[in-house]
């Protein structure tokens, strides 16, 4: 909300010395931003009134602690559902701020069309305006959607109080949903379905109404459903589209970062690769095995560091012996390309001599550069990716012993 509102003063002065009527936009905005300020972070934050959207493990949590509430034996439950009402109440403040920036936007933009002709400055300043407030959006939105993952713990604690008769009947009675869609007391039974049609009786005003409609009612009746179908499901891949069925779906006039909204650990991707070398004249056959973590700039590059060891397998089948041959350090960066392809690039330092001890590898003069640039295949295999990569280390040239210079790696990335 601050940043919104420095944004918004920024874009208030440039505005100020091309249009003095555009003053009154921003005449009582420094009170608004002030009192919604306040009452955010004021300890009573029910003040703010207005209600989140309807989120269906919330109002099952809710309902079972207040459930709980009544059994002596049941444990102290008035910590988490303090803890619940805070969240609950910090979800309202969200959809406030949301409300509130969206309102200031629209009335900006509705200004701004006023003009033929913006100043760039403008024009930069308003779209700073408009990305915080899609990011802030976003960020709200990942929250939201981490509350749909809740621990394995309490999805057991909730399966089980959902099997209980006697919460079913409490859930029916208190939870969120059931005052939106009051069910009657006597629900289930014959008497609940007095006054209701009967199937015959739908059936027959069909009938009446296709009738109505001559020879070519039923057809003609089949067709505009059909029609109906097909709009519906268009109507549906756009709102996928836009956030997929979201209430807060909104389309950014600029190409969003994905990875922005999400936490520093989400964006962190860790993986593991083998690389293996025939034996030579200096070396016996080896492998390297190294370990990398990528942190996610946006959704088309990732940058990463790693370590590589390197293990010697002797020189054949009738000759193994399991030596350290090596050490390596790395950094790379993958940006998309197209589909699964991705371009790499990387650059390392790698410790090429057979050691016995970790203090031999503080000899720096022994520690070789490579230069890597090539191709990288991702396959998505269930929750993990398979990187296959074609590499050119066109650094290899200057390397004692010189290296292979095309490099094929095998990884995986979790």
């Amino acid at each position: 909300l601050e940043k919104f509102q420095k944004h918004e003063k920024r874009l208030q002065e440039k505005l100020d010395s091309i249009d003095a009527g555009a003053k009154n936009l921003f005449e009582n905005s420094k009170e608004e931003y002030n009192k919604l300020s306040g009452i955010i972070k004021s300890k009573t934050s029910k003040a703010i009134g207005g209600s989140e959207p309807y989120n269906s493990y919330l109002d099952t949590l809710s309902t079972s602690l207040s459930f709980l509430k009544q059994f002596k034996n049941a444990g102290n439950v008035t910590k988490p559902m303090a803890s619940l009402s805070n969240l609950q109440s910090k979800l309202q403040q969200s959809e406030k701020v949301k409300e509130f920036v969206s309102q200031r936007k629209q009335q900006i933009k509705e200004l701004l069309s006023k003009y033929t002709k913006i100043p760039i400055g403008l024009k930069k300043e308003y779209a700073r305006l408009n990305k915080t407030a899609y990011y802030y959006s976003a960020q709200v939105n990942e929250y939201k959607q981490m509350l749909k993952d809740p621990a394995k713990a309490e999805r057991k604690a909730l399966s089980f109080l959902n099997k209980l008769p006697a919460f079913q009947k409490f859930m029916q009675k208190n939870s969120q949903l059931a005052s939106l869609f009051r069910m009657p007391d006597n629900y289930g039974t014959p008497q609940s379905l007095a006054g209701l049609q009967t199937r015959a009786s739908v059936e027959g005003l069909i009938q009446q109404r296709i009738s109505a409609g001559g020879p070519n009612g039923q057809q003609m009746i089949q067709q505009n459903i059909a029609q109906a179908h097909s709009e519906m499901n268009k109507l549906k891949d756009k709102i996928n589209k836009l956030g997929g069925g979201n209430s807060d779906a909104e389309m950014p006039d600029f190409k969003p970062n994905n990875q922005k909204a999400k936490s520093f650990l989400k964006r962190l991707e860790f993986g593991a690769n083998v690389q293996s070398q025939k034996t030579n004249n200096f070396l016996p056959v080896t492998s390297d095995v190294a370990l990398s973590a990528g942190y996610k700039l946006n959704d088309k590059s990732i940058i990463g560091i790693g370590a590589s060891y390197k293990l010697g397998w002797g020189s054949g089948w009738r000759h193994i012996r399991l030596s350290n041959e090596g050490f390596g350090v790395r950094s790379y960066l993958d940006i998309k390309l197209k589909g699964s392809l991705w371009i790499s690039g990387g650059y390392e330092k790698n410790y090429q001599s057979a050691f016995t001890k970790i203090d031999q590898l503080k000899n720096l003069s022994a520690w070789q550069t490579s230069g890597l640039i090539g191709m990288t295949k991702k396959l998505k295999i269930g929750r993990n990716t398979k990187n296959l990569q074609l590499l050119w280390d066109f650094l290899s040239y200057r390397q004692v012993p010189r290296r292979q210079p095309v490099l094929f790696r095998i990884g995986y990335v979790f």
